[in-house]
């Protein structure tokens, strides 16, 4: 059997529906300026599905650096990776402020996020290493994993006692073998909303010896008294050894960078395949970056009001009775009980009679029964838009219990 025919058979779960989920519950197409209201299938929507948590995609400000930066680079620049041919002052200067923002010796900047947390793990670890690992890591820690020839323990979502165990199966082993631990987990988890255990993970490095890679994506910009992250909201950025967020969040942009020690950060510029053999970030997202990071800095404002409309949105939803989990960040799931046949419905009418657009996760993402409505609040939502939202979600979770939409 040839692979083109072969592929007709294994679409996945999601892909066995892409003949009525695509272009509408999958690959939608929201148009307009990015905001808190933009444009789906013709009308104007309520948008809470964007990880635009300080509202920098449309700021002026950003808008204005973004242009300046295509005019005076263009898009090519620069051409080649940065070890060769592809390198810069205003990419040493990101790093230079970067490193000095989240509280570490030095930075490196990548082209890209999922494709630098994959790299940074294979770079990191060899065949007498361990990775132990959060259950619920996202897929580029998962996929930066498959990669790694070694052993590899999960631990049970944010459960110290689970990854106590893990890290004492690791030991066991490494003493025998010479070989190192790698432990893996999120700043702030993008499904559930809850900040990964890293005081209590740290505080293990009083019973084990391990180097800990914290993906903080959604940490960075909102977590913490200045927005350096989910280590200085916790108190233990300085336990942190290699600290790793994307520009596709608060930054609303795109790229990453990764901190840690001069010595360490000089080892991933020298070994980090997907910066090695790839096009170093284009030089209007250095920029770009450069500015935004500027008013995360300067403006505090921005997060003060990111937090002001998250806590009226969860506050406002759990009073109303909604089972928002464990989130103690921005990221705000809705927890429903439901089949896919209703959560699809009960979507639709969200979007096309209560002009409301909000991200939804159902089964196998989640077990089957659940129904998660993920909600993002940003700086550019407005308490009227939480009080519109709860209102909808009273009506249809009534129409969910009713059988309205089975």
């Amino acid at each position: 059997m040839k692979i083109i025919d072969k592929i007709k058979t294994r679409l996945g779960p999601l892909g066995d529906h892409a003949h009525y989920a695509h272009g509408y519950f999958t690959y939608p197409k929201l148009e307009g300026d990015i905001s808190n209201k933009m444009t789906f299938n013709g009308q104007e929507k309520l948008v809470w599905s964007l990880n635009n948590y300080l509202g920098l995609a449309n700021h002026p400000e950003v808008r204005k650096a973004d242009s300046e930066g295509a005019r005076l680079y263009g898009l090519a620049y620069p051409m080649g990776a940065r070890m060769m041919s592809g390198n810069s002052k205003l990419h040493e200067e990101f790093e230079k402020q970067v490193a000095a923002y989240v509280r570490k010796e030095d930075a490196f900047l990548l082209n890209y996020g999922y494709q630098g947390m994959l790299s940074i793990i294979d770079s990191l670890v060899d065949r007498h290493d361990i990775i132990v690992y959060d259950a619920e890591s996202h897929a580029c820690i998962i996929d930066g994993m498959r990669l790694h020839l070694g052993k590899r323990f999960v631990f049970k979502h944010n459960d110290v006692d689970d990854c106590r165990k893990q890290l004492v199966r690791a030991q066991n082993i490494v003493e025998q073998t010479g070989g190192a631990i790698l432990l893996i987990t999120e700043g702030v988890f993008g499904m559930r909303g809850d900040q990964g255990k890293l005081k209590e993970i740290t505080d293990l490095k009083e019973q084990f010896d391990f180097t800990l890679l914290v993906d903080d994506a959604h940490g960075i910009g909102c977590m913490g008294k200045t927005g350096a992250g989910t280590g200085e909201e916790q108190g233990v950025q300085d336990k942190i050894d290699f600290y790793f967020a994307t520009f596709a969040k608060s930054f609303a942009g795109i790229g990453a960078f990764v901190a840690s020690t001069k010595e360490a950060i000089l080892f991933l510029k020298y070994n980090m395949r997907s910066q090695i053999y790839a096009k170093a970030l284009p030089m209007p997202m250095v920029y770009g970056a450069l500015k935004r990071l500027d008013l995360i800095l300067t403006q505090p404002e921005l997060r003060d009001k990111l937090w002001q409309v998250t806590h009226a949105l969860q506050e406002g939803l759990t009073s109303a009775g909604f089972d928002i989990g464990n989130t103690n960040s921005p990221v705000t799931p809705v927890y429903l009980n439901g089949s896919i046949a209703e959560a699809t419905a009960l979507v639709s009418d969200l979007r096309e009679n209560h002009q409301l657009f909000c991200s939804m996760v159902v089964y196998p993402v989640v077990p089957k029964g659940m129904i998660i409505l993920r909600l993002i609040p940003t700086a550019v939502h407005t308490l009227e838009d939480v009080k519109k939202t709860i209102g909808v979600f009273k009506e249809i979770r009534a129409n969910l219990i009713s059988g309205k939409y089975k």
